[in-house]
């Protein structure tokens, strides 16, 4: 994980980076060494969302929400903007309305929302929903993708064991 936090605050310091280079970087690697790219996981996509919402300096931020759901039960969400710094905050409705439409509410289901630079859980069971704390990748202090390593195998383990 610490090659991929570098290689990240490396292609982060020209400016802001788009969707398809936070997937390469950052998230398929999260994926793969979590095993998520092996059996017994299965993949398929959700319908793409456009979000807008006002900066610095009242300017318009336009981004979009891509949703990979994975084994039914775990919905990793993927913010993309013309800032990296878009605030995860906003894909949250989103990410509930995904996970709502599932079948069976009665079964936890999990999410994970990121935009490469932070990276934030939730999790809902019937109609009550949590939030976690935001991991960043440019924390100065530690390498919190290794954090989000850490969840993403036990979401794993758990949407494999139910």
């Amino acid at each position: 994980m610490k090659q991929v936090r570098q290689n990240y605050l490396y292609q982060i310091s020209d400016g802001s980076l788009l969707e398809e280079t936070i997937k390469m970087m950052v998230l398929s690697p999260l994926l793969e060494l979590a095993g998520f790219y092996q059996s017994p996981y299965r993949f398929k996509t959700e319908v793409s969302v456009e979000i807008e919402a006002l900066g610095d300096n009242e300017e318009i931020l336009r981004g979009r929400i891509d949703a990979l759901v994975l084994q039914c039960k775990l919905w990793i969400v993927l913010v993309e903007s013309k800032k990296t710094t878009f605030d995860l905050e906003l894909a949250i409705p989103q990410t509930l309305a995904y996970m709502a439409a599932h079948p069976k509410t009665e079964q936890p289901l999990y999410g994970m929302i990121t935009n490469g630079s932070s990276h934030l859980f939730v999790k809902t069971l019937g109609k009550q929903y949590g939030v976690s704390d935001l991991f960043s990748t440019r924390s100065q202090y530690r390498n919190n993708l290794n954090e989000v390593l850490k969840i993403l195998k036990y979401l794993g383990r758990i949407i494999t064991a139910s």
